[in-house]
């Protein structure tokens, strides 16, 4: 909720980045292990939790559970599209 100066609440939505139409930028590649969670790995990979959407783009699911469900599953760690010094190689996985 935003509260304007007259005292009035106004309800909002924090906005979502879409994805570069140039394609995300890997990072790395990832070996799911059990345990393994999306916020986990976009803690660990991108700095964040919150950041966990940055993942499920990047791989074709439609649930972000999906991506680590099954132990075994290699999965891309991806920035949005042309981002300047990131590209294969980085991070580990």
């Amino acid at each position: 909720m935003h509260t304007e100066p007259d005292g009035r609440q106004v309800p909002y939505l924090r906005r979502r980045l879409l994805p570069s139409a140039e394609g995300p930028t890997p990072l790395a590649e990832h070996t799911v292990s059990a345990g393994d969670r999306p916020d986990l790995l976009a803690y660990r990979y991108l700095g964040s939790a919150d950041q966990w959407w940055r993942i499920a783009d990047a791989n074709p699911v439609l649930d972000p559970r999906e991506l680590t469900a099954t132990p075994g599953r290699r999965i891309t760690i991806a920035l949005p599209g042309a981002v300047p010094g990131a590209g294969p190689g980085v991070g580990s996985g």
